[in-house]
């Protein structure tokens, strides 16, 4: 049995620079990974490729399921695993949580299954199961462009930080939907060009916005629901906990350096 740490990341900054013909868009972030993690096993099988969750996910919904599919139809081999997910990672949150999910899958069984794919290939399968795959598959905090594809390693950030979850789900494609269609988004916000529309199409989101922005540095990660604010010590912290409302959940986080498993290949 292999467990392994699936870890989310933030959005230090998101800019959308222009919707590409194939209908996808170009961006530049500077992604950074963090430990809240969601916790992956993977069991010896025999009969095909089966997935347990703590969440309601059907197996050929579930990432994982696509990831270790996708290795098998790029080898031409059927191999087995049984797999068992714990979600920590709110889903729809802008944390990447699934896309971690599925570089993790890949990097494993490249070794459980004696593969020996090398980076680019697993970078090359990952791109084609979601833009944040890549980054995942390379571990290392990055300043990210294109559609995803280019990756330049950047240095860890040093604050911690509160990552403030309002319960809410957002589907990345439908936010990208929103922005596209959309002509009131000319002034963005510089940290992040999804804000408006989050803040559009939630209004509680709005809300804790206008109150606390003049006096936080309030950032959102990815396409939402997730925001979060970096901060030094103890003092700022309990600042940052008094705004949160009851209703909504958070995590106290660190940044990360890079994954583990990627740094073996």
């Amino acid at each position: 049995m292999l467990e392994v740490k699936s870890p989310a990341k933030i959005n230090l900054y998101l800019k959308i620079l222009s919707k590409l013909k194939n209908g996808y868009h170009e961006i530049e972030s500077a992604f950074q990974l963090i430990d809240l993690s969601d916790t992956i096993k993977f069991y010896p099988s025999k009969n095909g490729i089966d997935i347990s969750c703590n969440k309601n996910i059907k197996r050929e919904d579930n990432i994982i399921y696509k990831a270790a599919n996708a290795l098998n139809v790029y080898t031409g081999k059927k191999n087995s695993i049984k797999v068992d997910l714990v979600k920590r990672i709110p889903s729809g949150a802008g944390l990447g949580g699934g896309s971690s999910n599925a570089a993790m899958t890949l990097l494993s069984l490249n070794n459980l299954w004696s593969l020996s794919l090398n980076k680019r290939e697993l970078l090359d399968i990952g791109k084609k199961l979601g833009a944040d795959v890549p980054f995942f598959v390379n571990g290392e905090n990055a300043f990210v462009k294109g559609i995803g594809e280019k990756i330049i390693k950047k240095k860890s950030i040093k604050k911690k930080i509160v990552v403030i979850y309002p319960n809410i789900y957002c589907s990345t494609r439908d936010m990208y939907k929103d922005y596209d269609s959309s002509k009131e988004y000319s002034t963005e916000d510089p940290q992040n060009s999804f804000w408006m529309v989050v803040r559009k199409q939630f209004p509680e989101i709005n809300r804790f916005y206008e109150q606390n922005i003049d006096d936080m540095n309030l950032c959102l990660s990815g396409s939402g629901s997730c925001m979060f604010i970096l901060y030094d010590n103890k003092e700022e912290l309990e600042k940052i906990l008094k705004i949160i409302p009851s209703k909504w959940r958070f995590f106290l986080t660190k940044p990360l350096q890079y994954m583990p498993l990627a740094r073996e290949l």
